[in-house]
Order: structure tokens, then C-alpha cells, then sequence
């Protein structure tokens, strides 16, 4: 059967004045930021954040450190089922696409997308899916093509001529390490990205994020405090280039420094053999007002709203497109 869908892409600047609109994923890193009586200090704050990094890592002929600003927009991509009843779009995915400013050349410099990723999809997979699925069981385990139709249409937007209209390159998702995980640094150093560690096994998000075609490497940057996980397609070493990374750690590790400080603002870094925990006391807080209980609670509440306005309503039709996939 034919394509049952079509993506539109839309962006909005994400800066000291933005405003979560009412169709936004409040559960999205940015969106939470901005709410509140201390929004705009927030968002202020955690923008000088990112150029603060962003020119640490970049410090080549910039002496004064503060060459570089990171321009970030937030791209909304919707779909739109062929045939269907409603006309009112589906908010498949959410995610902040960088581009820095070289204040001395007065260049504006393309950056990458995929930072903050987040999927309505993805919230009904982890957030109501896996949840019931697991309820009354005594062990864990995850269903049965778990994660097979978020894959395929992730995948499907990327080699969409939509995404090739937008975007000059693939995108790269960087995320937190696993709390349940244990990292072994190895002898691998890139200049920006840092030392790379490995896993003493896969997590279920390498798992999932393989099914979207794409796969991880961990590395941690010049004087950060934890690896992140960089997932990607191609070759992350070399189809990106230094500027491009940047705009990603930079904005990426802010965001995890607020949100995760037991493990990305800690007061010691990771050594070579490491295990996460947010259970860690021995952290700074960035003073930036986040409610992760408001961010947990809501992440189900918009699975079940992905589950009601998409899943349910279209299940036959999307059963009918992922069984085409296989063949």
C-alpha cells in the first residue's frame, strides 16, 4: 500500500520570549523551561548557558571566548493522515535545530537537528505500552515488535523529501546515559566529542533507537562530568564537523546539567569505569526551575493522547503499512 501519511514541517525561534503554544509537548525539555513566573529568567539563563559551553569547546582563535552564539529554532513535525476524519494534524515529533552565529566573520553557520528530541509516539510506547504491558508480570519484558511502528516512521521522515526540503544533514539525537548501566572509558579520544566509553551491555533505548536505524556511541566531551550518548546515522566522527558537534554537546549538555545534575553537574567527573545514579548527592543544581514529578505525570498523559487520537483510530491502516515494510 502507498505512504497512508504526509509530514509538514513548522519552526518557531526557541529564545528568552518564547511561548509553548497550546499543541506544544509540554513534556519537552524547552517547553518546561518556559513556564512559570520565572520563565523568561529561565530560558535567559539557559541560553547563556549553551554559548558559554558552546565557546569552552570551540576556543581555538577566540581568545576572549566569546566568538560563538547558538541560534536554536524548535521544529514541529506533523502528520497528516491520508483519508482520515480529522483534519487537525497529528504532532508526530518535536526537536531543536541548531545554527551559530561567528560574531567575528558575521557568518551564520547551518547546525544540526535532533537535539531534545521527543515523540508523542514514543511517550505511548514507554508511558502506557511497556506500563501495561508489565503490570501483572512477576520479571520484566517488552512486547512484541515494542517500538517497530515508532521505528519505521521516524525512519520514513528522514528519507522523506520533506526532511531532504529542510535539512542538509542526517540528525543526530543526543541523550543521558542509562542510570542502570554500567561505562568502561577506552583509549579513543576525539578532540571535541572527548573520551569514548562503552556499555557493559545495550539499554532498551539502544534497542529502540536501532529500530528508528540508528546506532550510539558514548563519548564525553572536555571537561564534562558524565559521557552522553550520541545516536546517529553514517559516521559520527567524520560526516559532521567540529562547529556542527558543538552545537550539539553544548546545547544537549546544558539541558542535561538542569534536568539530570546528579549525574551532568556533579562535583566530580566520571573515571573509568562508571555508573550513573540519580540518586547522587554530590551535585549542584543550576537554580533553573524544572518539575521532573509534572514531566513523568504528563509524559503519560500525552501517550495516552497519542494512543486515542493515533494509535486506536488509525491501528488497522498503520497494522496494514508496517506488515508492507517487511516485504
Amino acid at each position: 500500500m502507498s505512504q497512508p501519511f504526509e509530514f509538514t514541517v513548522k519552526r518557531i525561534r526557541f529564545d528568552e520570549n518564547y511561548q509553548p503554544s497550546d499543541s506544544t509537548r509540554i513534556t519537552t525539555n524547552f517547553a518546561n523551561l518556559a513556564r512559570g513566573p520565572k520563565r523568561q529568567e529561565n530560558l535567559r539563563n539557559a541560553l547563556r548557558m549553551i554559548d558559554q559551553r558552546f565557546n569552552a569547546l570551540a576556543h581555538w582563535d577566540n581568545p576572549k571566548a566569546d566568538r560563538y552564539s547558538v541560534q536554536l529554532d524548535i521544529v514541529t513535525v506533523e502528520m497528516r493522515m491520508a483519508g482520515g476524519h480529522s483534519q487537525t494534524p497529528f504532532p508526530a515529533i518535536e526537536i531543536l535545530k541548531t545554527a551559530i552565529v561567528d560574531h567575528q566573520t558575521g557568518q551564520r553557520i547551518d547546525g544540526l537537528v535532533g537535539n531534545n528530541f521527543s515523540s508523542y509516539v514514543r511517550d505511548y510506547d514507554f508511558s502506557v505500552l511497556l506500563q501495561q504491558h508489565n503490570q501483572k508480570r512477576a520479571g520484566f519484558s517488552v512486547p512484541e515488535r515494542f517500538g517497530d511502528l515508532h521505528g519505521t516512521l521516524f525512519q520514513h521522515f528522514v528519507t522523506s523529501e520533506v526532511y531532504r526540503q529542510h535539512f542538509r544533514k542526517p540528525p543526530v539525537i543526543c541523550l543521558s546515559v542509562s542510570e542502570n548501566k554500567t561505562y568502561q572509558r577506552t583509549g579513543n579520544q576525539h578532540p571535541v566529542l572527548g573520551f569514548e566509553y562503552l556499555p557493559d551491555e545495550p539499554s532498551l533505548t539502544e534497542v529502540y533507537f536501532r529500530k528508528m536505524g540508528m546506532q550510539v556511541r558514548y563519548f564525553m566531551p572536555p571537561h564534562s562530568n558524565a559521557p552522553l550518548a550520541f545516536y546517529f546515522f553514517g559516521d559520527l566522527l567524520n560526516d559532521y564537523s567540529n562547529l556542527e558537534l558543538i552545537g550539539t554537546i553544548s546545547t544537549m549538555e546544558t539541558f542535561q546539567r538542569i534536568y539530570r545534575p546528579e549525574i551532568y553537574n556533579t562535583n566530580a567527573s566520571a573515571g573509568a569505569c562508571y555508573r550513573p545514579s540519580l540518586k547522587n548527592q554530590d551535585h549542584s543544581v543550576t537554580h533553573i526551575v524544572y518539575d521532573r514529578e509534572e514531566r513523568s505525570r504528563l509524559a503519560v498523559e500525552q501517550g495516552r493522547f497519542a494512543e486515542e487520537h493515533f494509535i486506536k483510530p488509525y491501528q488497522a491502516v498503520l497494522q496494514r503499512w508496517l506488515a508492507d515494510q517487511v516485504h
